[in-house]
């Protein structure tokens, strides 16, 4: 069988199931749609957590992006698990006693404004919108390799199974798809891993394996690495390049980002019970973690077999012939995210850090996805990974336009402007903004405005200047009042994005931005890293109007005191 139907077939039968858990699990009312009837059981819910948060940046571009910046890179595994540690501790077990749908809801009752729940909507979409655009871009790379289409067809084929499972499942069809969907994305992630670590290091485990020694050379796995990549003029692989100023910033606006992401937060709300929150959070953790300890080894092992296959008698040695080049690199050209350009005319593929005579240019969000083919392993593997990419990327997809959806539907429609609306008309609402932000989302997708990881990135620092400070302010502070939690998230959120637009350019056009990243406008501090900045602009912000103006009534007060006792909390209310 050839390696295109073996793709279909694996891929082909993996949506089938996604789509048979949704009709199965076919949302019938608001709590279903919205919260899954607030009946999964923690271990699933860990499961479809890990689902969800292991997202097309976790999975296909992550260990691409540490491949090629090694130890710089190493801020996206510390910022992205620690902040998972913030939102199961601090804010999961907080939010799921309050007992309503959403973020929005949270923030609107305890600010007693409909002010800041619009706010908190509007830094919502913002957000997520932002992070969908990353999950998009993984969906196109896996397609347009593995379906042999081009990039902007597997964006709309990716939207298209999207669209069926989660607009008519909602989020009780997107959890136990989720579920599925998980099992996919370990399975295929953990194999490829494993069979590399053993070709290179004769170690079945990944991640004991990168500490090991090569079976070719005897030497460190690393050790060699460093030494490749030193003879062709690259950084070293274990160094820090990068100023300490901004790695702590970016790994601290990831963690606060993450503990701020509305669609990791609202799978609380789906347990029965507070303790549920707490234990299906700790089963994430297990299950986030079998990739998240794997990813470093992927990353380090990819780069060493990409030098390897270039300089196949050595670095020292002439590079590969052009038209020697094996067929996993002819398949990655046809999609445009491997390039190769002869600029000395000698028709060898010269690999080296000097971009003036670098002639081989390598999308870092193709090395999970091309790792099999790179190390010949069996198509079978080739075909689970593609799978497994997909997974990641639509399992998150999904949850982030859940949040968009109850947003629109749940905060503006019913919350605000029709608060009279029937049960069904307000599920049909829902469904009708998902849609609208898949296509949205699927349009953005087309012009990334960085590598998936990188745009997830943005994503993280604009839900940790806007809707984190604001959810810990109102769990943990009885002083801070509706005018200040406004002040703070518009604050927050309004220099942040025009701080990223300035180096990403405007609305994320090609060709609008003032500054990049290599030169940024404040210090050293990076776009992806002025999250945490933001946030501290928000705390302050929101501190300083809110001691300038009136308590809090004392209600509210009362409610903050409440949610502060784990115990007790009663059915979830639909409101």
């Amino acid at each position: 069988m050839d390696q295109f139907t073996l793709n279909l077939l694996v891929v082909g039968a993996t949506f089938a199931l996604y789509i048979g858990i949704a009709i199965w699990a076919r949302a019938g009312s608001t709590s279903e749609f919205y919260a899954a009837g607030r009946g999964v059981h923690p271990v699933l819910n860990g499961m479809a957590t890990g689902a969800d948060w292991m997202s097309a940046a976790s999975f296909i571009s992550m260990a691409g992006i540490i491949a090629f910046g090694g130890f710089n890179t190493s801020a996206y595994l510390m910022g992205w698990t620690g902040g998972y540690v913030l939102l199961a501790m601090l804010l999961a077990p907080y939010l799921r006693k309050f007992g309503k749908f959403t973020v929005p809801e949270f923030i609107g009752d305890r600010f007693y404004s409909q002010t800041a729940r619009t706010v908190a909507v509007i830094c919502l979409i913002i957000a997520s919108v932002t992070y969908v655009i990353g999950q998009m871009t993984g969906v196109g790379v896996a397609f347009s390799r593995f379906l042999e289409v081009d990039n902007a067809t597997g964006l709309y084929i990716g939207a298209a199974i999207v669209f069926m499972y989660a607009v008519l499942g909602g989020m009780k069809g997107i959890t136990y798809t989720q579920v599925a969907q998980y099992v996919v994305l370990i399975i295929a992630y953990t194999i490829p891993a494993v069979f590399i670590s053993l070709q290179l290091t004769g170690n079945p485990i990944p991640g004991l394996g990168l500490f090991s020694d090569s079976t070719a050379t005897g030497k460190p796995i690393l050790q060699e690495l460093n030494g490749l990549l030193g003879d062709l003029g690259f950084s070293s692989y274990t160094e820090q390049s990068d100023t300490k100023l901004n790695m702590f910033l970016f790994t601290m606006s990831l963690m606060i980002g993450t503990a701020g992401l509305p669609h990791v937060i609202v799978r609380f709300f789906t347990v029965p019970k507070v303790s549920d929150a707490r234990t299906s959070a700790g089963w994430a953790l297990v299950f986030i973690a079998l990739l998240y300890l794997t990813a470093p080894a992927v990353g380090a092992m990819a780069r060493l077999n990409l030098i390897n296959t270039v300089y196949p008698e050595g670095t020292q040695s002439a590079p590969l012939a052009y038209d020697a080049r094996p067929d996993w690199m002819k398949n990655w050209e046809q999609t445009g995210l491997l390039k190769f350009e002869d600029k000395n005319g000698d028709g060898l593929i010269n690999y080296v850090a000097d971009p003036a005579a670098n002639e081989f240019d390598v999308n870092r969000d193709i090395i999970v996805l091309a790792n099999p083919e790179i190390a010949n392993l069996p198509g079978w593997v080739i075909a689970l990974i593609a799978a497994g990419g997909l997974a990641a990327a639509l399992s998150t997809a999904a949850g982030l336009l859940m949040a968009i959806s109850s947003a629109v539907s749940h905060d503006l429609i019913k919350g605000q402007i029709n608060p009279g609306i029937s049960e069904k008309n307000e599920l049909l609402s829902a469904r009708i903004s998902m849609a609208v932000a898949i296509a949205v989302a699927t349009w953005l997708g087309l012009n990334p405005p960085g590598f998936a990881a990188q745009t997830v990135a943005l994503a993280f620092g604009l839900a940790a200047a806007s809707i984190f400070p604001a959810l810990m302010m109102g769990i943990f502070s009885k002083r801070i009042n509706n005018k200040g939690a406004v002040a703070g998230m518009l604050t927050g959120l309004i220099v942040t994005i025009i701080y990223i637009f300035l180096h990403k350019g405007w609305f994320f056009i090609p060709g609008t931005a003032s500054f990049d990243d290599a030169d940024p406008l404040l210090l050293s501090v990076k776009s992806t890293s002025f999250g945490a900045i933001g946030a501290v602009i928000n705390f302050v912000v929101a501190y300083i109007v809110s001691s300038a103006t009136e308590e809090p009534p004392e209600e509210i007060q009362d409610l903050i005191e409440s949610i502060r006792i784990p115990k007790g909390a009663g059915q979830a209310v639909d409101h």
